[in-house]
């Protein structure tokens, strides 16, 4: 047999030309009935890990590494995704009306019966997490006058042509260099998001398509049958009053007078300079890597109590003595500087 060639790239796919406000304007209100895929994404965020912590309020994992999953969403309240790691699955899945979260290192599953409202409930980060749509959404709603927006040209994500659009955040605040979005040139929905740091070349984060299909997944796709010998723990989600609300265009600023529940992270700031606060963080005493990286942590303090920080290329987060973890894509002291706002 003769040796391989060189790969060749495929050649960036010639569409028409678009203004990046029109094509901002139509990524902003797309929309599709459903869709299916797999998803990759790959992170590199610079922060260690944390070992450990323990109790009911876990800092997030903020996708770090690699790590492939099968998705498959269908208007408001269905969604399903299964993450593929280690040779196990953890599978997350909704119809509306149950929801069944299923890991099958630990041979367990949950299931939870959600009563009948608008639209079903958030039921697990790892939707957002692994559905490019979402995670261009939370970038979308940091844009403020001071971004720079702009087209950079065309790709082929998934086997299907993309525009480019790249967004810069101007303040020094934030450690985010530029996010790119890889947008769909028929139905407008992001295939790809990366981004890239304001220091190196290197992506921090990319999650994008590897294959997808714009057809509305079955309703069979939802539903879900453990495994025999799964031990099944059934449980019912309250119901909620549901209030009326207009998307904002940058995430308000929490009510220290309302924060959200221990299990949930409040949110501080706007933008580009959003901040998570998680309350009720405990560290076991004792560990030998941790005790380490909080040692040669920077201390601050001030009338909200002291810390310690930890930096990297992306992520700051902060420490309390109290238990309180605050992380951000935000510089070291834009973080100290939020620590007053944070509820206890």
């Amino acid at each position: 047999m003769g040796a391989l060639g060189p790969v060749v790239a495929d050649a960036s796919p010639d569409l028409p030309g678009i203004t990046a406000q029109d094509l901002l304007a139509k990524v902003q209100t797309a929309k599709v009935d459903g869709l299916s895929g797999t998803v990759r994404s790959a992170a590199d965020l610079g922060l260690p890990a944390l070992p450990g912590v323990d109790g009911e309020s876990q800092i997030p994992d903020l996708l770090t590494g690699e790590h492939t999953a099968r998705v498959a969403f269908a208007g408001p309240d269905k969604a399903r995704v299964s993450v593929l790691d280690n040779m196990a699955e953890r599978v997350l899945t909704t119809d509306g009306k149950t929801a069944w979260a299923y890991d099958s290192a630990k041979r367990e599953a949950v299931k939870l019966a959600l009563p009948a409202r608008p639209a079903a409930p958030e039921v697990a980060p790892e939707r957002e997490a692994y559905d490019p749509q979402a995670v261009a959404k939370k970038f979308l709603a940091a844009i403020d006058p001071s971004t720079a927006v702009d087209v950079t040209g065309t790709e082929s994500v998934a086997g299907r042509d993309a525009y480019k659009l790249r967004l810069v955040p101007k303040t020094d605040k934030t450690t985010v260099g530029s996010v790119t979005l890889a947008i769909d040139a028929k139905t407008w929905v992001p295939l790809e998001v990366t981004v890239l740091p304001r220091t190196g070349s290197d992506p921090a984060v990319q999650v994008g398509f590897s294959s997808v299909s714009f057809d509305v997944p079955a309703a069979s796709t939802f539903a879900f049958t453990p495994p025999k010998g799964v031990k099944v723990t059934e449980k019912t989600l309250p119901a909620i009053t549901p209030k009326k609300h207009s998307t904002p265009k940058a995430l308000p600023k929490a009510d220290p007078k309302k924060p959200a529940a221990a299990d949930r992270p409040t949110v501080i700031g706007e933008g580009w300079e959003t901040i998570a606060v998680f309350r009720g963080v405990k560290f076991t005493p004792g560990n030998g890597p941790l005790d380490q990286l909080l040692a040669n942590a920077r201390t601050v303090q001030g009338s909200w109590g002291s810390g310690k920080i930890l930096t990297s290329k992306m992520v700051s987060a902060l420490i309390t003595d109290d238990g309180r973890v605050l992380v951000g894509l935000v510089t070291a002291d834009t973080l100290a500087a939020a620590a007053p706002q944070a509820p206890r």
